[in-house]
């Protein structure tokens, strides 16, 4: 009698073993059927922006966003080396659709760099909607980076502001530490998140999204447009129950 409990990677080793893995991979999800990924020395988990601004009760909410966090804090004990970042904007900060008259959020402007969108002001520098989710578990966080603190450039991504050449100095930072593999996970998936793993990949870092550790906002289908750009830039797309 086949046991529910009995780990399923090893129902279909056992089988793997017996049909072979070009027999039964196709009858399973890709997912069931991969070997689980291992963070080693040369892993880095990035945590973005799970600040309190993008959680239920936040100027700029992203919907279930609150749900990353018992996932972030799971996967977290996987990795010995975890970055965490955060939105920490001026007041008035040009991003903020108030410094704009008779613009509304979610509408957007030009400015020098590009196409800006417009937000509800949110993680202004030292207020509590710019801390962290005090339910975040990670104690082993090695580096808090802290973006958008420029008050005419926007930043999205933990790597390079809005601008495409101001740096936060990750990338350095985690090639003076050997990383090869960078996971990103938390808010949002179609902002923050793949403009994150989009510059992780320009880096030359092998790039992955964990999918149920973030959540999006997607604006003027903001969400398809992110993952079509992150798959063609090569960032891998992962379910947290890959890692092991």
């Amino acid at each position: 009698m086949f046991d529910p409990m009995f780990d399923r990677r090893q129902v279909l080793a056992g089988l793997g073993a017996v049909l072979g893995a070009t027999a039964i991979a196709p009858l399973f999800p890709r997912a069931l059927w991969a070997a689980p990924i291992r963070p080693d020395d040369a892993s880095v988990l990035l945590v973005i922006d799970v600040q309190n601004c993008f959680l239920p009760g936040g100027s700029l909410a992203v919907k279930d966003g609150e749900k990353v966090v018992p996932v972030i804090n799971r996967i977290a004990r996987s990795f010995a080396n975890v970055v965490m970042t955060q939105d920490w904007h001026t007041a008035g900060h040009v991003s903020f659709a108030s410094v704009h008259p008779g613009k509304k959020p979610f509408e957007t402007i030009d400015l020098p760099y590009g196409k800006q969108v417009l937000w509800p002001d949110h993680c202004v520098q030292g207020t509590a909607g710019a801390s962290l989710s005090k339910d975040l578990k990670i104690p082993q966080a090695e580096l808090i980076i802290r973006k958008g603190f420029h008050k005419d450039v926007d930043s999205y991504s933990a790597f390079t502001e809005a601008d495409g050449k101001t740096t936060t100095g990750l990338a350095a930072y985690l090639k003076a530490r050997q990383v090869k593999r960078v996971f990103v996970a938390g808010l949002a998936t179609d902002f923050c998140v793949a403009w994150t793993a989009l510059d992780a990949r320009k880096a030359g870092f092998e790039t992955y999204v964990i999918e149920d550790a973030c959540r999006g906002i997607d604006t003027h289908g903001s969400l398809n447009k992110a993952w079509g750009d992150m798959g063609e830039a090569g960032v891998k797309r992962i379910q947290s129950g890959d890692i092991a």
